[in-house]
């Protein structure tokens, strides 16, 4: 776990800051003679989290200008959470996948990104129809959200380490996705992606947005 929310530096200390994580794997399709996998995922962070109900207490009583999640000595909390995936294969080319994620959302986000539920569905489809086999294309719809207190923190005008300008009207952040990656040339991969996202950081008041990306990948 890292020293201080989404940091680079790791702490070594691992009474002070640590992560358990157990995974389930069964490789059995739901159709009869296609290949499908359900994993199942459960972890508990143990790290320097602040509580985001306490920060909203501290504001209320005066103690603080706005709420700051940050505003605590020394401590070290949990964060649990749990997360499924499913990966259905619908013939010799095409692909269904879900996933859903769920952590508690009173403590601290501290790694990766502000979120406490995230639901994701989609198809992914290798190049064999086409003849470009091993080319890949695809296709999501994500829908991710806040708990209550992680977003009357925000609406209140605390900030996370991405998250917060003063207010929040609060949505559901939904996104839809699609990409495409060709294979160039021998170990060489070019990607294109594009997303379009309504309420971006949950916010009915911003977006929506195009996200385009390019990417390149090299297999040596």
């Amino acid at each position: 776990m890292p020293r201080q929310t989404n940091f680079i530096d790791l702490e070594w200390n691992l009474s002070r800051a640590r992560s358990e994580n157990i995974e389930f794997e069964l490789r059995k399709g739901l159709l009869p003679h296609r290949n499908g996998v359900v994993r199942l995922m459960s972890y508990i962070n143990h790290a320097n989290m602040g509580d985001y109900r306490v920060a909203i207490q501290q504001f209320e009583s005066g103690e603080t200008a706005v709420p700051d999640v940050t505003n605590h000595p020394f401590r070290t909390t949990t964060k649990y959470g749990f997360g499924g995936n499913l990966e259905q294969s619908l013939s010799g080319w095409l692909t269904a996948f879900g996933r859903f994620g769920w952590n508690e959302g009173r403590q601290e986000s501290f790694a990766y990104t502000e979120v406490n539920q995230a639901v994701t569905f989609g198809i992914a489809a290798n190049g064999k129809k086409w003849r470009r086999g091993l080319d890949r294309a695809g296709a999501a719809c994500s829908s991710n959200a806040l708990s209550g207190d992680h977003r009357l923190y925000l609406a209140l005008g605390g900030k996370g380490f991405l998250l917060g300008d003063g207010h929040l009207n609060y949505g559901r952040e939904n996104i839809f996705e699609m990409f495409y990656t060709i294979h160039v040339w021998r170990g060489v991969y070019g990607a294109f992606d594009l997303q379009h996202i309504n309420n971006p950081g949950y916010d009915r008041d911003r977006g929506p947005v195009l996200v385009p990306a390019v990417r390149v990948h090299l297999d040596l």
